[in-house]
């Protein structure tokens, strides 16, 4: 599992969709490209959907539980998402 943390919470995420949420964590704030981050969450978190806005100067952490089981794999990362997010 993956983990994303802003000021006050902490958001989970599974190793696949994770991987994705990294990169563009990562990318996007880091060319002054603020952006909201918006999901739905599992069924045992509740209902509606979260978002997030991501943006250069917020207080932002990413962590990787790499003992879970479903820990990542090499290769698991499409690329197609990846070059749309890279326009």
């Amino acid at each position: 599992m993956g983990v994303l943390h802003d000021d006050q919470r902490s958001f989970d995420f599974d190793d696949r969709l994770f991987t994705h949420v990294e990169i563009v964590v990562g990318l996007k704030p880091r060319r002054s490209e603020p952006f909201y981050l918006s999901w739905l969450p599992s069924r045992e978190t509740g209902s509606g959907r979260h978002s997030v806005w991501i943006s250069t100067g917020m207080p932002l952490g990413i962590g990787l539980n790499l003992s879970d089981e479903h820990s990542r794999e090499p290769g698991q990362l499409k690329a197609t998402p990846i070059e749309s997010i890279n326009r």
